[in-house]
């Protein structure tokens, strides 16, 4: 990064920089760990020739400083299970409302605050590129672009169908439904790597006026993009930025991920039979449940992790959730085990 010619290529310059800045990620939390321990360690030869009132002091302090030592230790710990070839990168996640109709609409709008707090809650940046509104409430579906430090690492271990069970606002009678909405997270590819390169003849690209907010220029000029990858149908659009550059630019983000993650789960057959198939929309498929009545829990079905703080879930409190799953070895240790039981 020294070289006077560093700055020649600024894309191979951007490479470079988010390399050394995940290198100082990994090594700066265990230098700043190692200074902890030497300075408790300081604390307590010190310690040691004061008198009692003192040493019940600096125990106190030591004791402060170790609590908030092993939450660091926590963390760094977490961050070594991210050790995917794209877990770095930022997240696409899509939100689908499943069986249920309006009750789903509505359950999938809260799934997508419930996300938006969350990461607001890890600091990441997230912006809703393509939403569909519900008929009556919620949305049929939305697709976002979380950008932050390991944003696919974690986003990944909400991949799957959620359920919930609650008295429907909708029911006159006051009767409780079941409703499903499913979550879809894949690795955002850009254009440069070379994981992927589609040529511009398999890519078909339309251009529509955006709705909603904005002003007259999304209003009246054909700023939405849509593009459709002609050999497998896929089809992905974004429609919130202000000019057809920046939404051609996002939708062929969306676009080059989906064909991604489409190449390795064919590739992976094996490993989506077992962790990526989120399977139908409906009972029996979903990763967690979250009941509001008769009682309040949410429970994950993969980790057993559960809890009865049902708003502060819903606030975005994630953490032990995905932390559990993360620690339970996510999709591999799965794998492993039902392997196992088929030799």
């Amino acid at each position: 990064m020294a070289d006077e010619n560093f700055w020649n290529n600024r894309e191979k310059a951007q490479v470079a920089i988010d390399e050394a800045t995940g290198i100082r990620g990994k090594i700066e939390p265990v230098l700043r760990l190692e200074k902890t321990l030497d300075d408790c360690r300081v604390m307590i030869e010190l310690g040691e020739a004061e008198p009692p009132a003192a040493q019940a002091q600096i125990e106190t302090d030591i004791g402060r400083d170790l609590e908030k030592f092993f939450k660091e230790v926590e963390t760094l710990e977490l961050k070594l299970f991210l050790n995917g070839p794209h877990d770095r990168k930022n997240c696409i996640m899509s939100i689908n409302a499943g069986a249920g109709g309006t009750e789903s609409c509505d359950w999938a709008s809260m799934l997508l605050r419930m996300y938006q707090r969350w990461f607001e809650l890890r600091g990441w940046e997230v912006e809703v590129t393509d939403a569909l509104t519900g008929e009556t409430a919620g949305i049929k579906s939305a697709t976002l672009l979380v950008k932050g430090e390991n944003a696919y690492g974690f986003c990944k271990a909400e991949r799957g169908v959620h359920r919930l069970v609650r008295i429907s606002p909708f029911d006159s009678n006051k009767r409780r439904h079941t409703s499903f909405a499913s979550v879809d997270t894949i690795a955002e590819i850009e254009e440069t790597d070379s994981d992927i390169v589609v040529p511009p003849n398999e890519f078909h690209v339309d251009t529509f006026r955006s709705g909603g907010k904005g002003g007259q220029n999304v209003n009246k000029v054909e700023t939405a993009v849509r593009i459709t990858h002609i050999p497998t149908g896929l089809v992905v659009a974004s429609q919130t930025q202000r000019s057809q550059h920046q939404n051609r630019a996002t939708a062929m983000k969306l676009l080059l991920s989906r064909i991604y993650a489409q190449r390795v789960d064919a590739q992976k057959a094996e490993m989506e039979r077992f962790y990526g198939d989120k399977g139908s929309v409906s009972w029996g498929n979903q990763i967690r449940s979250y009941v509001f009545q008769p009682y309040r829990m949410v429970k994950d079905l993969r980790t057993g992790v559960e809890t009865s703080n049902v708003q502060g879930v819903m606030d975005g409190e994630l953490d032990p959730f995905v932390n559990g799953w993360l620690r339970a070895g996510g999709p591999m240790k799965r794998m492993q085990g039902v392997k196992d039981d088929e030799e």
